[in-house]
């Protein structure tokens, strides 16, 4: 599911200044330029709604790019379809200094096909153009329109798009008739809007701003709507592919969506029916009936994109996909809903962000574009079950990190609700690992090693689990560091309860694990669980200090030492606490059995720019600790 279009690149709505404009780059103002790889020079944004099914986007927009790593915001991509089409596309090319080195028009733009690999069925179009330019600074500039047949999404005004980019000047118009209205949003706006009224008559609101600095990339930094500036507009009454509507809040835009995407849409065959019940039967349960019958529908279905038309909002039909067992996120939940009811479950058609990074819908706020995917409820007393419909794989009530712990819109005959998806707390996203090794004289490692993958660390198996044994030990060799892995047996094993759980059992061997030098034996005592990545070190950090997703990270492993060997030194006991995680590692001999435990907890939430610092030597203690040496020497 997608909304109108997407426009990628800096603003990627890039023009032709109005009258003549100097874009020398040494005429930047000197602030603009701190911590910026491109600078928006001006940017004129104006949006009309004529009609219903009538909105015209005129942009204009020139950006001087100061370095390579600014040449993505010259990329330009614009989205089009038969309902979104281009008008005019128009631009210029200027040096350092700001004389002209080309122009370009719509015929040097590639138009491809912007249907993704999964896709059945899409319409979307890219035009795509790349300069290719090598000598900084340069600006680009351009102007295009764009004709859109609908009203349902409005385009969000971002004047600074991102990191690394500033504005000095930016300016965002809406103008519609006096019988259109609005609601909007202002994120981080400097101003207010300015509403007004103008020559013809019509209502218009305006936003601008000046002389923006640009934002510095920051690791672990908050989401970036809690700091740039964004104005959202959502119409009042809109038409969409033909279907007219209306909403103010969340609640009468999921009943539009019940009412005018869902209603009438979830009947199957009588046969598919018969066979529901016939599979549940005996089943008492709820749960257990509706595990069955999402296990059935995994089985028979298959994710394929469905982007066209009104069929980029609305499910196809469940007949359909009963038929021909293939369907996009909203077909296949609108499917799993549709086998529910014939076993009297209620579930409800929900609409969330996904993504790794956790973005939930503005509560208050009501808006179509917010979310790009769907998942089912089932709201069962006391044990609301939320199910991910698109995977053959994960198990029943699993949602995984693509849509947790986030606020998204249920659909119901009543009318929209929002609802928070399951939270994975820290303590859920556990990865356990206990081993058992033998090192011999040779410096050979043979031993088993069991690790449990929970909560979201699930899917660090899952994704190849049902994979041939060949892809299985070639993944597994890559997750090792390990030099001269020899896997003599491998068992991988998923749940099959929302308790998400994938064990893997391994054995194996290692020659050379040990390296001997003079009588010596030297080995890294963490041989499965490394961490090597340290955060970059930031001075005067500006945000604070955001950890998206928490997890654990619990290791024993064991060694029987080669015969006639000890430790040269004092073994390593260690132990880091931050308000943000915990670091410990223990070791001792039992015997010639050198028992080696580590855990690893980092805690999700939002912490004060100030411990960035503490952050970063925590990785760093970790990161040394993680690659220790044993050195082993005969015993006298």
């Amino acid at each position: 599911m997608k909304g109108l279009f997407l426009v990628a690149g800096a603003c990627l709505l890039s023009a032709i200044a109005r009258g003549q404009q100097n874009y020398d780059a040494t005429l930047i103002p000197k602030e603009l330029l701190a911590y910026s790889t491109a600078v928006i020079r001006n940017c004129d944004e104006h949006m009309e709604v004529k009609d219903l099914d009538n909105t015209i986007y005129h942009i204009k927009q020139a950006v001087t790019i100061l370095n390579k790593n600014g040449d993505k915001h010259a990329e330009m991509a614009i989205w089009h379809n038969k309902s979104n089409v281009i008008k005019t596309i128009k631009g210029a090319i200027y040096t350092s200094s700001g004389k002209l080195l080309s122009k370009f028009s719509e015929k040097d733009f590639e138009d491809e096909s912007a249907a993704s690999n999964s896709s059945l069925f899409e319409d979307s179009r890219v035009k795509h153009y790349q300069p290719a330019i090598i000598d900084y600074p340069y600006t680009i500039e351009f102007e295009y329109e764009l004709r859109s047949k609908q009203t349902l999404n409005l385009f969000d005004w971002r004047p600074n798009p991102g990191t690394g980019v500033s504005v000095e000047n930016s300016t965002f118009t809406f103008t519609c008739k006096p019988d259109f209205n609005i609601r909007y949003k202002e994120i981080n706006t400097p101003h207010k809007v300015v509403r007004g009224t103008n020559p013809q008559g019509l209502k218009t609101y305006q936003w601008q701003l000046s002389n923006l600095k640009s934002v510095k990339y920051e690791p672990y930094s908050p989401n970036p709507q809690q700091y740039l500036t964004t104005v959202k507009i959502a119409p009042e009454k809109f038409s969409y592919e033909g279907i007219t509507g209306s909403y103010s809040n969340w609640k009468e835009l999921g009943k539009w969506i019940y009412d005018k995407l869902l209603l009438n849409r979830d009947a199957v065959s009588a046969e598919t029916v018969d066979h529901i019940k016939e599979i549940t039967r005996g089943i008492t349960d709820p749960k257990l009936k509706a595990q069955k019958i999402y296990e059935y529908m995994q089985q028979k279905t298959r994710y394929v994109s469905i982007q066209t038309g009104i069929g980029g909002y609305q499910p196809f039909m469940a007949s359909d996909v009963d038929r021909t067992g293939y369907g996009d996120c909203k077909a296949l939940v609108n499917y799993t809903h549709a086998l529910l009811k014939t076993a009297n479950i209620d579930s409800w058609y929900c609409v969330v962000k996904s993504g790794s990074r956790k973005q939930s819908f503005l509560t208050d706020f009501a808006s179509m574009d917010q979310g790009d995917h769907v998942i089912l409820c089932l709201p069962f007393k006391n044990d609301t079950t939320w199910l991910e419909c698109t995977s053959q794989k994960i198990p029943f009530g699993y949602l995984g990190d693509f849509t947790d712990d986030r606020w998204v819109l249920a659909c119901t005959p009543e009318g929209g609700k929002l609802l928070h998806t399951p939270h994975y707390a820290t303590e859920a996203n556990i990865t356990r690992r206990k081993a058992e090794f033998t090192i011999d004289t040779k410096g050979e490692l043979s031993g088993n090693m069991i690790t449990e993958f929970c909560g979201t660390d699930y899917d660090t198996r899952y994704e190849f689990i049902d994979e041939a044994y060949t892809e299985q030990l070639k993944r597994i060799k890559e997750a090792y560091p390990i030099n001269n892995l020899d896997i003599e047996k491998l068992a991988l094993k998923k749940a099959s309860s929302a308790n998400a759980v994938t064990t893997e059992a391994i054995t194996f061997k290692a020659r050379e694990f040990a390296s001997l030098n003079t009588d010596k034996f030297y080995f890294k005592v963490n041989l499965a669980n490394r961490t090597t990545h340290v955060p970059d070190e930031i001075r005067n950090r500006l945000t604070d200090v955001y950890i998206n997703r928490g997890f654990v990270e619990d290791d024993q492993i064991s060694y029987i030492l080669p015969t006639g060997y000890r430790p040269d030194k004092v073994l390593m006991n260690k132990e880091v606490t931050k308000p943000f995680g915990k670091y410990t590692i223990s070791m001792h001999l039992d015997g010639n059995k050198l028992v080696y435990k580590r855990r690893l907890q980092l805690n999700e939430g939002t912490y004060d720019k100030d411990s960035y610092q503490d952050l970063v030597d925590f990785y760093q203690e970790v990161a040394d600790a993680d690659t220790y040496h044993m050195t082993l020497v005969k015993r006298n």
